[in-house]
């Protein structure tokens, strides 16, 4: 099974990490596709190419953080600054997922959970699994 593994503050966490793992144990077969969506940087004004480059390099700095952690990541890379866009545009782009993995921040820090992405995931017919990862 291929899995989409979505997660930006906590996609080095080991929280994450382990829940991949336990998925691998019941999925030898398993394989992972790391996508972290972007982030703008404060204020008003910034250059998307930059933005673009910071994702691009945070995907590949994850993938390697993941693996050092024993989790074999296919490939990684940046999405759109709209998590759930992210999503729909990976999912269109490649429709060969079996599942998303979805790894956010606590109640209370988390931006993706005050914007129901966790639920909202479920729209495009895949099973969600959700990683809440410590701060």
């Amino acid at each position: 099974m291929r899995y989409l593994v979505v997660a930006h503050r906590t996609a080095k966490s080991p929280a994450l990490a382990e829940k991949l793992k336990e998925i691998l144990n019941q999925d030898p077969e398993a394989r992972f596709v790391l996508l972290v969506p972007a982030t703008l940087p404060p204020g008003w004004v910034y250059d998307e190419s930059e933005v673009r480059e910071r994702a691009e390099k945070e995907a590949q700095e994850a993938k390697r953080a993941l693996e050092a952690q024993g989790v074999p990541i296919e490939e990684a890379k940046p999405g759109d600054i709209y998590p759930l866009l992210a999503i729909e545009e990976e999912l269109l782009a490649h429709p060969q997922y079996q599942a998303i993995v979805l790894s956010t921040l606590p109640p209370g820090l988390s931006r993706w959970l005050r914007l129901d992405v966790h639920t909202q995931a479920e729209r495009f017919g895949l099973p969600v699994i959700h990683v809440i990862a410590p701060s």
